[in-house]
This record gives structure tokens, sequence and C-alpha cells, in this order.
């Protein structure tokens, strides 16, 4: 290549000088042409004016006796004081490179002629428009011939190149060919090399290759070993131990999505909840004992069922495969991670450790469509309760119609029920135990898709209140509910309204719902506002200034879901609620369990003490019903009592 590089430089360089010298030789004979025509025309000119005079100095005599005027550029005839008495024709201008040859040489230059009386002076330049046609062309001739002369045998030279090199290329590619397929089945590198196949493509190449074969035999081991390691720690994450996200797409591959048998089984999500309050408030290291922590609990109790696997997903998710795990059994599962995580969190003082999104899957699922519906199962634990889990059923994800919306489509259809206000108000009375007991009927939130299809409530405020549209939400439900009343005139009913806490806990809606209740001030001593007990404690200063507006304005406040946090006497006393509804898991089968019974009874009488109405929740028998009268609450809400219908 370098020789052949240096053949195209010694071509170009010869090119360059012929082109010159042939430039030169023909520059220098179009200089002698011009000169001989200038001389040739000034003779003639000099005998053509001898015996002249002025008079006979006439354009049409002129042309006329000097080949009509063709031989000359320009023709000036000058008296005795040298003034232009006539000019005929005006420079013209040469081709480019005949123009740079007449400069050059200084080839055209103007010529002079007196007659014999000394009375008409001529002053002329030739016409060299057919020199410089021809030199020009000379020029073009000269140099494209030299090219051709000089890049021919370049281009030839460089086919023959090509053509050789090809030659070898398919030569060493041959034998290549033959060494793979001979040892393919045999371990011999060497001899299997030197057969003759390959001696007759090239035997100059077969030392070279069994030196190669016998250096990347020796590297073999040691390339898988390292390739082995390498993969290793790409899929392992560096605080748990456990396989990360890369191992678990990897793994869902493999053995479930491109499995050749049938198999089922659960996915389970587990997101920690305290992750960043932690780093923000105890430093990163304790974060990672408390991821740890975490790690540990989910192993130990998905290490109970045959074949599961654990990954870390990210920073804050877990997910666990649970092979052959029917729903039933994953609920199990969710029940006892909840327990353990509670244990933890009562341990270590946090306000939550962990909730859990759970989905069943089979063989030949994609991984994205089942990943989406337990991020939406996710969505569902999150708005639940403290550790809360959520089981997403198969008749769950072909009945709802927001199971497999991502946070886009949620965004969207949120957006669509707000700006269209398409929410649907339904009510759910409270049934007071005793005369004197004051209780009221509570407004439920039903919504709507603009193709009129219902969408779950849990799942529509889980995603509004994840994607930050909650408090919108919230003053939706509120106006509405207040429309109702105004129209419907339930002048002596008691109305609940459901609030969240991110709501609550916005200084913006605080104030917007106080303009709001002042607007309609009749109505404010009508409405109970009803929030989590997990949410008032996210955030107890906040939620004091949201209970102090409320009761400033006359409205009342009921703490729901009771019983799920750590409760103390200390938030009655700072909080000051009017009523409290204890949480619907201490009424599902309160007749056999005393604890549930004991628990109810010591709030009820801590509530009184104080002012604080007691109410339950979630009663679906008569069994249930019977033992919260026994209990002194002051009433029961349900679907045994009635359930929730439309106004």
């Amino acid at each position: 290549m370098a020789g052949f590089k240096k053949l195209i430089f010694l071509q170009f360089v010869s090119w360059l000088l012929f082109s010159a010298v042939g430039s030169f030789f023909v520059a220098s004979s179009f200089d002698s042409a011009v000169s001989r025509a200038q001389m040739s025309a000034q003779q003639m000119v000099s005998n053509y004016i001898q015996e002249k005079t002025m008079n006979d100095m006439t354009p049409e005599h002129i042309r006329l006796s000097l080949s009509n005027g063709n031989v000359f550029s320009t023709f000036i005839v000058r008296d005795f004081s040298g003034q232009a008495v006539l000019q005929l024709g005006a420079p013209t201008q040469l081709p480019f490179l005949a123009d740079l040859i007449a400069n050059t040489f200084n080839s055209i230059r103007p010529q002079f002629a007196v007659n014999k009386t000394k009375d008409i002076k001529i002053e002329f330049v030739i016409n060299a428009q057919s020199q410089a046609s021809l030199l020009q062309q000379s020029l073009l001739l000269m140099l494209l011939i030299s090219a051709l002369v000089a890049f021919i045998p370049i281009f030839y030279m460089q086919a023959i190149y090509k053509k050789l090199n090809r030659n070898v290329s398919m030569t060493v590619a041959n034998a290549v060919d033959v060494y793979i397929t001979q040892n393919q089945v045999t371990e011999s590198i060497e001899e299997d090399f030197n057969t003759g196949k390959v001696t007759e493509l090239g035997a100059e190449l077969a030392p070279s290759f069994n030196r190669l074969a016998h250096f990347l035999k020796s590297k073999q081991e040691d390339i898988k070993s390292a390739a082995h390691s390498i993969k290793q720690e790409a899929y392992k994450d560096v605080v748990t131990g456990l396989g990360n996200r890369n191992m678990f797409v990897e793994y869902y591959e493999h053995q479930i999505e491109q499995a050749n048998n049938k198999s089922f089984g659960t996915l389970a999500m587990i997101r920690c909840s305290e992750l960043q309050m932690i780093n923000q408030t105890r430093g990163y290291q304790k974060g990672d004992e408390y991821i740890r922590a975490v790690s540990d609990i989910v192993k130990h109790v998905s290490g109970t069922y045959t074949g599961s696997q654990v990954f870390r997903l990210n920073s804050s998710d877990f997910a666990v495969i649970l092979p052959n795990v029917p729903s039933k059994e994953a609920e199990q599962f969710g029940e006892t991670l909840q327990a353990r995580f509670t244990q933890y969190q009562q341990n270590q003082e946090l306000a939550s450790v962990a909730n859990a999104g759970i989905v069943s899957y089979e063989s030949g699922k994609p991984l994205g469509e089942l990943l989406s519906v337990v991020d939406n199962a996710m969505s569902m634990a999150q708005s639940k309760q403290a550790n809360a889990w959520h089981l997403q059923r198969e008749s769950d994800i072909v009945n709802n119609v927001g199971a497999g919306f991502g946070n886009q489509n949620w965004r969207r259809v949120i957006r669509e029920v707000i700006d269209s206000r398409r929410v649907n108000l339904m009510m759910q009375n409270i049934m007071p135990i005793g005369k004197n007991v004051k209780a009221y009927a509570e407004i439920q939130s039903r919504f709507k898709t603009e193709d009129n299809q219902m969408l779950p409530t849990a799942s529509f405020l889980a995603m509004a209140e994840k994607l930050d549209m909650a408090i919108e939400i919230d003053q939706l439900i509120i106006d509405s509910s207040l429309e109702l009343i105004k129209t419907r005139n339930f002048n002596e009913k008691f109305f609940g309204i459901n609030v969240t806490a991110s709501s609550a806990h916005s200084d913006q809606f605080v104030i917007w719902l106080e303009r709001r209740l002042l607007k309609d001030g009749n109505l404010a001593s009508k409405l109970i506002f009803e929030v989590s007990e997990f949410g008032l404690q996210q955030n107890i200063k906040a939620s004091k200034r949201f209970i102090d507006m409320v009761h400033r304005v006359g409205a009342r406040i009921t703490v729901e879901r009771f019983g799920v946090g750590l409760t103390s006497f200390k938030f009655f006393r700072d909080l000051k609620p009017d009523f409290i509804k204890m949480d619907a898991s201490y009424t599902r089968g309160l007749e056999e369990d005393k604890n549930n019974q004991y628990f109810m009874r010591l709030m009820v009488d801590l509530a009184h003490r104080i002012g604080v109405s007691v109410f339950a929740e979630g009663v679906e028998s008569q069994e249930e019903k019977h033992i919260v009268e026994t209990l002194c609450l002051d009433g029961v809400q349900g679907y045994y009592i009635e359930k929730p219908k439309e106004v």
C-alpha cells in the first residue's frame, strides 16, 4: 500500500511538470504568433496612410481598405495635435486562459503609424480572438491528454492491487473456514490445520494459524472465567447481594416468558416507602441498613416457598417470583409480609416500612405488561395504609378499565374527568347506635371515563395522588357535594366528605376550602371531613392547621381507617377530632377475635373521655353488628347496614 501511494505521488508530480512545460511552449507559440500578426498589421496600416489626407479617413473607406476592420480590435485616428478624430471598434475580452497568458507575456500591445506629412496618427490593437481560442483549446487538450497518460496507469494498477488483495483475502478466508470446520470435530488443531486442503490454500499460513490456535486455547479458560465473573458482578446488587434488574429480566424471559413448559405463579413488587426520608434525615448508611433489613425480611418470608427468587430492581423496589403459587397462597404471603414489616416498623420507630403489589402470571406473558399491572397493584396498596399489600386478581384485570393504564394515560383520564366534572356521588349512611348519637351520611365518589365506563375508585384516587392531582380531585368532589346538598335541600342531614392527606397538608387547598365554606356558611355546619389516620400522622403540624380551620368555619373532622397506625393519646390531644372510624380490619371476624374486641373497647373508652364518637366501618354480618353494639360504639357502617346508593 505504501508503494502504491508513492507511485500515485510520482505520477502526479510528473503530470504537473509535463503540464507546466507544455503550457510554457504553447504560451510561447501564442506570443510569437501575436507578435508576427502585430508586425504585419503595422506594415499594412503604414502603407495605407502614407499618401492619405484627413478627408480620406472615413469609417467606410477604412473598413473597405483594411479587410472590413476585422483585423483590429480598436482603430483610432488622431490629428496633428493628437486629438482623436475617429475611433472604430472597442477592446474585446479574450478567453480566460488566453487573457492570462497575454497579460503574463505582454503579447498584445497598442501599435502606432504616421503618414508622410505627419498630420495623421493611427493607434490600433489587433484582434487576436482566433489565436486566443486556438491557444485555449490547445492548452485544454494538452492537459487532458497528459492527465490520461499520467493517471491511466494508476487506475490500472489500482484494479490489479484490488484483485490481488481480494485473492489474498479469499485465500485466508478459505483457510480459516477449513480450520474452523476441522476444529469443530477434533481437538488436534495443529494436525488438522496441516491437511492437504489448507496447504493448497496457503501453506505459509499454517504456522501462524497454529500459533494463534494454541494461544487462544491457552487463554480460553481464563476468558470464560473472567466473563462469568463480570456477568455475576454486573447482575449483582452491591447493597443486598441480590440479583439486580438485569438478572430479573433475564430470569423472567428465559424461565417464564419463553419457557417451553406451561407454568404459573405469583409476582410481587415490594416498595420501600421510607428510603428517601431515612437518607435525608439519618444518612445514606442508615438507608442501606434499612434496605438490607427489608431484603432480609423479604428473603425470609419468600424462602418458605419452593423455587422462590428475590431481586432488587432499583433503589427502593424489590421483585419476588413465587413459582406455582396460586392467588390464595399469595394472600397469605402478603399478610405475612405486612406483619413482619409492621413489627420492624415498631422496633425502628418508622412511619411505615414497605408496600407490596401482587399479581399472578402465566408462561408466555410479556414482562412489560405484567410490570404495568403490578405497578397498578402497588398504587392501590399505597392508597390503603402503612405496610399494606394489594392482590390484583385476573378478574380485576379483565373488568378493570384502569388496570393497564400507564402514568400518561392516567394523567389524561384524570384531567378529562376534572375538566368535564364527570363525578357521580354515592351516599352511604352511618347508622347511629343509641338515641343521643349524631351520625351522618358519607358521600362517596365514583368516576367515569369519556366512554361512560366506571373507573376503579381506589386506583383512580391512588394515581391522582401519585401524579400530584389529588388536590384538584378533592376540590371537584367538594364543589360537587356542596352543589348537590344545595339543590336537594338536605337541611336536616349531615354529610361526610373524604379528603386526601396531601390536600389537608396543602396551604393552597386549606385557603381554598376556607373561602369555599365561608361562601356557603350555612352548609359548613352540615359537613364532616374524613381524613385517614395514617395520612394525618405524616405531618402532625399541617394536620392540626387543617383541623383548626375546619373547626373555625363550623365543620367537623373524622379520623378514618383508625387503628392501623401507631396511635397514641397525644394524637387525640393535639388534633382534637370529632369522630374516629375504626378500620374495617378490626371489624372483620370480630366475633371470634378477642384481641380486636379488647382493642376496640379500649379505644371507645379513651375517645368517649375526650368527647370523640367512635364508628365501625366494614360491618357485613349480623354477628359483627351485634358485637359492635356490645362494645358501646356510637355507629356502624357497612354493606349489612346499607350499600352505597346514588343520590
